[in-house]
């Protein structure tokens, strides 16, 4: 089922990020406080917090505990590749997006996939595969994998009407991520349930991301080369 609307926390971080697009706080300012944003949209200090950690998590904003939220230097911001989730890409161009689920489990994990997330091998981990659909169109694989300890309810979760991404910014405290990009081709499985041919080239992001004490995720992201273009714009 396609997600229609804009969560509330949404409608803050856009706020937020049109604001910094458009150089309403200069770089080192201090941005609206939580309590100012609580007020200006109506909504809970958790949706506040939620649009500031992804935008402090996408390398635009600074924020100081007891002290605010701070606009970034621009050479920082240019520097920050910005990997957004793929429900809002897809809205944002005025699409329809739509998430079928051909795997929700828990499993052990592999020897990789534990020295991924500094697991013993066999440990039990959170295992997801998602399609994700652009206008009825497969878009992307999603292949991921989680540390149970830093998202405990994450397998309770619909992920038809949210999707991992937007779970795991909501219940962990995301602290840094690393990441490679490489042009290769699907696996055989990723073939088939993103309806290309085998020798079809793609785009494949892997990235982890951890809270200050462990791993939280590692998720593997493959796109049709023709279908899907990475991009982004900077201003000096």
């Amino acid at each position: 089922m396609a997600i229609a609307t804009q969560a509330p926390y949404q409608r803050v971080k856009h706020f937020l990020k049109q604001g910094l697009a458009r150089g309403r706080w200069a770089p080192g300012a201090l941005m609206p406080s939580e309590a100012e944003l609580v007020a200006r949209f109506a909504v809970s200090r958790m949706t506040v917090n939620r649009a500031l950690k992804e935008l402090q998590a996408e390398g635009l904003v600074e924020r100081v505990q007891g002290v605010g939220t701070f606009a970034r230097s621009l050479h920082a911001v240019s520097s920050t590749l910005t990997i957004a989730d793929v429900h809002e890409e897809i809205l944002a161009r005025g699409h329809t997006h739509e998430a079928r689920v051909h795997l929700a489990r828990e499993e052990e994990a592999s020897a990789a996939v534990a020295a991924k997330l500094a697991l013993a091998p066999g440990a039990l981990v959170y295992h997801t595969r998602i399609v994700h659909l652009e206008n009825g169109v497969p878009l992307q694989c999603e292949d991921r994998w989680v540390n149970p300890a830093e998202c405990p309810a994450y397998l309770q979760h619909d992920f038809t009407q949210v999707t991992p991404t937007q779970v795991l910014f909501a219940n962990t405290q995301l602290w840094r991520a690393a990441y490679h990009i490489e042009a290769t081709r699907p696996s055989r499985t990723e073939a088939r349930l993103l309806e290309i041919p085998g020798d079809a080239p793609c785009l494949v992001v892997v990235r982890r991301t951890f809270s200050r004490s462990a791993p939280i995720t590692l998720v593997r992201l493959v796109h049709p080369g023709d279908r899907y273009m990475l991009q982004g714009e900077f201003t000096p």
